[in-house]
């Protein structure tokens, strides 16, 4: 059996290592993920490990197995968060599962959460109005208006109906961002398993690119150049709309697919706009965040 240490940030960087563990793709023979000394997760690593057991699944492999968080914090946070309700489907868990906690959860604006079809966005966005809206008052945030983010999530879950040729999952949460930034920010997670951005736009932008295409290079045309296969007016801008949002906010567009993944970075994030050689996983991981605003001055 092959054991995946997962770290204890299970964040964008610390899912890397979890798909370095895995050795290959896809993994060979059984496989334990070993998240009991795991302390943290941020949506993107929920939703990315969803998509990796979704993705085991999808190719008829066994289910791997999965030990949980030992610290009772940590655990019961991924269970308010929704994670172990899908991961019951994806994964054998081993480990003691807490129930989640009732009531409002802190920062979980919206728990981690599957999209198959287009209904299932519309009951995401309507769902995330009122928690994205008490939030921003708090993190002063109002200037961005809540509808303006319901609008990039709504563009962020599209890709997955448009592109990915399977479900994924999202996931929406404010917490203290204190690794890289200083303050409180809004994180939204759109992960999903399925062809990923390369075999999406190989049909009409492989010749283009020549010897040069790949990952990184189908990213770019994407996210660079607004570069969508579909050919009707208007198509392949959502993420062009994201990065105008995000722009104007300060905030960060981060998006994984195969071995690259390539970001809009703020002044405040010291990521590489484009990193190559990443170890493999399928489909597209995508993360946004929003920092909290300086509050105004009287």
């Amino acid at each position: 059996m092959r054991v995946v240490g997962v770290p204890l940030y299970l964040d964008d960087k610390g899912f890397d290592a979890v798909a370095g563990g895995l050795a290959s793709w896809p993994p060979e023979g059984p496989l334990l993920l070993d998240a009991r000394n795991t302390k943290w997760a941020s949506p993107y690593g929920f939703a990315a490990m969803l998509s990796l057991g979704q993705a085991l699944r999808e190719l008829g492999l066994a289910r791997p197995q999965f030990a949980v968080p030992e610290q009772t914090e940590t655990s019961s946070y991924w269970a308010t968060a929704g994670f172990f309700e899908h991961a019951a489907a994806m994964f054998e868990v081993r480990g003691r599962v807490p129930r989640p906690k009732r009531g409002p959860a802190s920062g979980i604006l919206l728990p981690v959460t599957q999209v198959r079809a287009s209904d299932d966005v519309h009951d995401v966005v309507e769902r995330i109005q009122k928690p994205a809206a008490e939030v921003f008052k708090q993190l002063h945030l109002e200037s961005i208006g809540a509808p303006r983010f319901s609008m990039a999530l709504s563009e962020a879950c599209q890709n997955i109906i448009e592109h990915a040729g399977t479900g994924g999952w999202v996931a929406v949460h404010s917490y203290n961002y204190r690794r890289r930034l200083g303050r409180r920010a809004v994180e939204i997670a759109v992960c999903d398993p399925g062809i990923g951005f390369r075999q999406s736009l190989e049909a009409a932008e492989a010749r283009k690119w020549d010897d040069r295409w790949g990952d990184s290079a189908a990213l770019e045309a994407a996210v660079v150049h607004a570069v969508s296969r579909f050919r009707d007016p208007g198509r392949g801008q959502g993420l062009a709309a994201i990065k105008g949002y995000l722009l104007k906010w300060q905030g960060k567009l981060s998006i994984r697919s195969g071995t690259a993944r390539i970001a809009v970075v703020p002044p405040w994030d010291d990521d590489p706009a484009l990193e190559r050689g990443l170890p493999h996983f399928p489909g597209a991981q995508l993360q946004i965040v929003v920092p909290a605003q300086e509050p105004p001055t009287a």
